[in-house]
């Protein structure tokens, strides 16, 4: 997906406004309505609607229509201006490079922050694939349920730089963390080629020997990480190796810790014998008594990636590899909308009132009016939406 950050240099204030407040709205919206957003956005009613179509001309929003209203929902392109407002007021992004990776859940570019020096921005992109599943089979969700997939996409990048940032702290070859917000993870420019590319080792087995001791280790630590192989395994010119890429990371007190330890161990093994042509008898093996020497999984859920993120997030990694399971509404209960990110301080930044409004949940009640036909009727709630429907005979 291409990332095109010009429209920053000139969209105003109230365009950034009404864009988050479209984020705000999708809390309990699958599409939300013009009302909601001048409610939420602090604007006049009048001016909403140019916002919104210059927000369209941009692709940042799409509209749509429901069976009672037009709405608007925010896209990735306008999920990602977002994020790159709020890093480039950190300092984190100031300038964006050129794309250096792609992947079904990912894309990866080279960015540079107040120093000039230039780091990677990563934007987690869930659901890319799945979408393609949905539109074969459009009976897959039932019409009350919609898969959240850039909440899921935050989710995924939380994780991501959560488990960066405790690895990093205790010695692990990662990437430097730096920054994170919403679904954008920013992290060091490591100079090393993905092991993939890699065609020949003069020591193939000491590398192999380096990556089942790593795998160990983190399994020590109390981590397995999910996906170790040649994708995600970078290789500096000492042939040192860099893990990346962990937001399918898990404990080892995981109710699927075995399986996962043991496909990390063959991917390795598989991968050797395939490129380098070497085996070898000796790999680890998962035990329920390994002897941990810290609680690394313990302290990430203490950092605020929590237990009920991490099933949110297997949730959806079983629908995206076609697991078969019965789904399930992914997307969070309005009981916990304060889980979610709002962003507001980018919302209200300029603002200097100091009330906030209400959240803009739907009020269930209802005021009718009789329209001088006696076939229909016309109903106003509280938000400003109409609803035209037969009268019942």
């Amino acid at each position: 997906m291409k990332l095109d950050p010009k429209a920053l240099r000139y969209m105003s204030n109230e365009e950034f406004r009404v864009l988050t407040a479209i984020e705000i709205g999708s809390r309990n919206h699958n599409i939300v309505p013009a009302p909601l957003i001048a409610q939420l956005s602090h604007l006049r009613s009048g001016s909403i609607n140019k916002h919104i179509g210059d927000l369209i001309k941009r692709k940042l929003i799409a509209s749509e229509s429901s069976s009672k209203y037009i709405g608007y929902k925010l896209v990735y392109s306008g999920y990602d201006h977002l994020a790159l407002r709020t890093f480039s007021k950190r300092g984190s992004v100031v300038s964006v490079g050129n794309q250096i990776g792609v992947g079904k859940e990912s894309d990866i570019f080279v960015v540079a922050g107040e120093d000039e020096q230039e780091v990677v921005l990563k934007l987690h992109r869930l659901g890319r694939q799945s979408f393609r599943n949905v539109k074969l089979k459009r009976d897959y969700f039932r019409a009350t349920q919609s898969p959240s997939w850039m909440y899921m996409s935050r989710l995924s990048a939380t994780k991501e730089f959560a488990f960066m940032k405790v690895l990093h702290e205790h010695g692990f070859p990662v990437p430097t963390p730096i920054d994170q917000n919403r679904h954008c993870v920013v992290m060091e420019l490591v100079a090393a080629f993905p092991l993939r590319q890699i065609d020949r080792l003069d020591e193939p087995g000491r590398l192999y020997s380096q990556l089942m001791d790593l795998i160990v280790r983190l399994a020590k630590y109390g981590l397995i990480h999910g996906d170790f192989n040649e994708f995600n395994i970078l290789l500096k010119d000492n042939s040192t190796p860099i893990l990346i890429d962990f937001p399918q990371m898990v404990s080892t007190s995981h109710s699927n810790a075995e399986y996962y330890f043991n496909r990390d161990v063959d991917c390795i093994r598989t991968f050797f014998k395939r490129r380098f042509g070497y085996e070898s008898a000796l790999y680890p093996k998962f035990t329920a008594k390994l002897d941990k020497e810290f609680d690394l999984d313990v302290k990430v859920a203490a950092s605020g990636f929590t237990k009920k993120d991490q099933s949110q997030l297997e949730r959806l990694m079983e629908m995206e590899l076609g697991g078969g399971a019965e789904h399930q509404d992914i997307k969070d209960d309005d009981d916990d909308d304060d889980d979610l990110p709002s962003d507001e301080e980018v919302v209200y930044s300029s603002d200097s009132d100091a009330s906030r409004g209400n959240t803009g949940k739907d009020d269930s009640d209802a005021n009718s009016t009789d329209i001088g036909d006696d076939d229909f009727i016309v109903e106003h709630d509280r938000l400003g939406n109409t609803t035209r429907r037969r009268r019942s005979r």
